[in-house]
């Protein structure tokens, strides 16, 4: 059994990414190690450990070594080369990066996003708390480009207000990140502008329930939950498929602006290289 194959996806509690981590990084005798001896290398309370074998599939820890104990039994099995915690992460993020270059093999879905970016002005871009990042990169790049790209970052009720100024002027779509975890206050944001007819074109990781229910283009790139914090690195790279696929759909004049803005900053020396 693979600690990194059954968590692969899953959304844990940072208690439970210490067991996984302490279980990988002590594979070797892991199979006989008992519950309290694993909270103690995981810093853990010992039903914490109980209950991670649970949401693994196992009815309880006793079945999960068991497994383990099993699988380490085999003597065809072949040797695996040691990593640390690290090099297994970002492995984890390069397999990420391959699933999502896979999903997109059809280029009509990034196509629709695209046309759905660009038709819309102005352009609202939402992403709030962990997915603030992911929205003020592609609204930055996209500012280069499309003549009206309004960043929706800060929260609270003022955000409502925005969604209601970009539609009244003209919007059409709604550009929405969303990692986890899943605020509440994006989703009444997605249903704020679903209900005064804003399209949703939503980028949010595989393990939220509900994509169908709110978004009109939707994007699922995975994210990787294996150190403390997640880290999204599909999302990052999805940011600048989107904006291409943006500006393939301006008909030109996504490359015009870049001239001009080029020409402007060569003008007023605005970068040192």
């Amino acid at each position: 059994m693979k600690i990194e194959r059954r968590t692969a996806g899953r959304r844990l509690t940072p208690a439970h990414r210490r067991i996984a981590q302490q279980m990988i990084e002590n594979s070797a005798q892991l199979g006989f190690l008992s519950s309290m001896e694993l909270a103690e290398l995981a810093n853990v309370s010992q039903p914490s450990v109980t209950r991670f074998a649970v949401a693994l599939g196992f009815d309880g820890y006793l079945e999960m070594r068991r497994v383990l104990r099993t699988a380490q039994a085999r003597p065809d099995t072949p040797a695996v080369t040691e990593a640390n915690r690290y090099q297994i992460a970002l492995t984890a993020e390069a397999a990420n990066l391959t699933e999502l270059a896979q999903s997109v093999s059809d280029e009509r879905t990034i196509n629709e996003f695209g046309k759905a970016l660009a038709n819309s002005r102005p352009l609202a871009v939402l992403g709030l708390r962990a997915s603030a990042d992911l929205a003020t990169h592609f609204a930055y790049f996209a500012a280069k480009v499309h003549p009206d790209v309004r960043l929706l970052a800060s929260g609270g009720s003022m955000i409502e207000d925005q969604i209601e100024q970009c539609f009244a002027a003209g919007g059409r779509t709604m550009l929405v990140f969303m990692m986890p975890l899943h605020p509440r206050e994006t989703i009444k944001a997605i249903e704020l502008a679903h209900h005064i007819g804003l399209k949703i074109a939503l980028v949010a990781d595989a393990s939220f329930s509900d994509h169908q229910g709110v978004a009109d283009y939707l994007l699922t790139p995975r994210i990787n939950s294996r150190l403390v914090f997640d880290s999204h690195a599909a999302a990052s790279a999805l940011v600048s498929v989107l904006l291409d696929a943006m500006c393939n759909n301006m008909n030109g004049a996504a490359q015009k602006r870049l001239d001009a803005i080029e020409r402007s900053s060569k003008r007023r020396k605005v970068f040192a290289s």
